[in-house]
């Protein structure tokens, strides 16, 4: 399961790293399908970094991994993010 996060994560993470942000897998629920994601560089200041969160980050990993059910930001973006 991990793996096939990480792989996903390697193909979103040029379109971030395209607009001066990165992207970072730092951990996996396998009870709940919860995916904990960093978003770094411009991502923690951007404000449409939640909507790259949740309607581009979350609705890949969910297509392409089965079992995951959320994604959630962990770290600095995660202070000042609003939660949809």
């Amino acid at each position: 399961m991990r793996e096939k996060l990480e792989k996903t994560i390697e193909a979103i993470r040029p379109a971030i790293q395209a607009d001066s942000g990165d992207i970072f897998l730092r951990g996996f629920d396998e009870a709940t399908g919860v995916v904990e994601v960093e978003l770094t560089g411009a991502c923690v200041s951007c404000p449409a970094s939640t909507v790259t969160l949740k309607a581009g980050v979350e609705r890949i990993l969910k297509d392409r991994v089965p079992g995951v059910t959320a994604v959630e930001a962990v770290g600095a973006m995660s202070e000042s993010a609003v939660s949809l």
